[in-house]
């Protein structure tokens, strides 16, 4: 090689070492990428885990925002975009499903604060009741726009209307990240403890 062949290969090389990497966490064979975009902003992955019932892995779930939190009240209180993204390791009922979402969501907010927000509960039940059960590799999101509202997609596809309240998408964060998570192991992977 010449010298100017020599010096071009230094220089790409050294390029390419400044790219951001797009790497991906791995999770129960489930990969998360690092960052995503959202609404047109970047978000990073602020942690992720497995939800098991028993000894059974259900699903594992990644929660993305603008910048990494790590209480709960930081997270609630992230003022862009945010998402949770879940992938099924196993079959699911659409009735277990809506069920578990409905326990935890009733574990983890007032009767007061369920109130306010009953219309958009009752809709988003109202989407799992429209899905026979979530299978093994179903990619559901939640996803959080603000000046827009939640928007639920299965396999990319948009499941039910947008629900424009920010309490009932921190509600539902809560399942995971309340005083009493559906899944204590998965609180802490989700706020980036492990």
């Amino acid at each position: 090689m010449n010298r100017r062949t020599t010096l071009r290969t230094l220089v790409a090389a050294a390029l390419l070492a400044a790219l951001p990497a797009f790497a991906a966490v791995d999770v129960a064979g489930v990969k998360f990428d690092d960052s995503i975009t959202v609404a047109g902003q970047p978000l990073k992955l602020n942690g992720a885990g497995v939800r098991t019932k028993v000894i059974f892995k259900v699903y594992a779930a990644g929660l993305y925002l603008t910048d990494k939190k790590t209480t709960v009240a930081d997270v609630l209180a992230v003022p862009g975009p945010r998402r949770v993204a879940i992938t099924m390791l196993r079959e699911v009922s659409s009735d277990d499903f809506g069920k578990a979402f409905l326990d935890g969501l009733n574990a983890n907010t007032s009767k007061e604060e369920r109130s306010k927000i009953l219309p958009q509960i009752t809709r988003f039940g109202e989407v799992f009741a429209q899905t026979p059960a979530l299978k093994k590799g179903d990619q559901l999101r939640l996803d959080w726009t603000p000046n827009e509202g939640t928007q639920c997609y299965l396999n990319g596809k948009k499941l039910g209307e947008l629900m424009p309240d920010l309490s009932f998408y921190n509600a539902v964060l809560r399942i995971w990240l309340g005083d009493k998570p559906v899944d204590s192991s998965l609180k802490p992977a989700l706020l980036g403890e492990k």
